[in-house]
């Protein structure tokens, strides 16, 4: 666990290979000192969507510290443009391979949370009994759920779950959505890539969530993946307020 010099911004971090892929394609983020955390989940093979998800990551950690809080949301956006001009550069470097990422951030400012997403990797926010998609998956099945056809839940066991329509350094534009709410004390944010979801039910992540302590919690949602035999990549950020 670490911690920002503002006491309110206490997190948990943890990323994992998982048990099948020969590498791990996430990266993970923390720079609480800008109240900022991010997760990408890459594709596109080995050395291709490990390549995007570190472009992205390096791009976000190269934002200035100095930034005040209302310049950081531009200063986020041009970093992941520019993040997916690389990938797309790189990929035409490979003869026009799709190499892309998914990305999902959490950026708190005052009494205020933004988050900044494109893909599937997802951000909750645990308030009192009340556990919260704030981000809704760019993917096939989540235009499925939008439209009232199926759960959450069911859309992870779905033939098309790993379709997803929108990734930065795929198509002419990252397709990055965004959302903001107020904070309030008691809060609790969880950053994941899909590698935990397919293995933790909206049910699971709740229990967990409202009973972990946050200096194990990463670790004990990522048992819950590797229990379940972790087929993919796992990541997870915790943020206390």
């Amino acid at each position: 666990m670490s911690q920002s010099k503002a006491p309110t911004r206490k997190y948990s971090a943890k990323t994992h290979m998982g048990l099948v892929r020969p590498v791990n394609e996430d990266a993970i983020l923390a720079l609480p000192h800008l109240g900022l955390w991010a997760v990408a989940d890459g594709m596109g093979g080995h050395q291709g969507g490990d390549f995007a998800s570190q472009t992205v990551i390096d791009a976000l950690t190269a934002l200035h510290g100095g930034l005040p809080p209302e310049a950081l949301p531009g200063a986020i956006r041009q970093a992941l443009h520019q993040a997916h001009d690389e990938i797309q550069a790189e990929a035409a470097r490979r003869g026009n391979s799709i190499i892309g990422t998914t990305v999902v951030l959490l950026v708190l400012a005052g009494d205020h949370f933004l988050c900044l997403w494109a893909g599937d990797s997802r951000l909750y926010r645990l308030r009192g009994e009340t556990l919260e998609m704030i981000s809704v998956d760019h993917s096939v099945v989540g235009e499925l759920v939008a439209a009232g056809q199926l759960s959450w839940d069911q859309a992870e066991h779905h033939a098309q779950s790993n379709q997803i329509t929108r990734a930065v350094g795929v198509g002419s534009e990252p397709g990055i959505e965004k959302r903001r709410g107020e904070i309030a004390s008691g809060d609790r944010f969880l950053l994941c890539s899909d590698g935990l979801t397919k293995y933790a039910d909206e049910s699971t992540l709740k229990r967990f969530m409202q009973e972990g302590a946050l200096e194990t919690l990463a670790d004990e949602l990522m048992r819950v993946a590797l229990e379940g035999g972790a087929a993919d990549n796992i990541s997870v950020i915790v943020v206390d307020i």
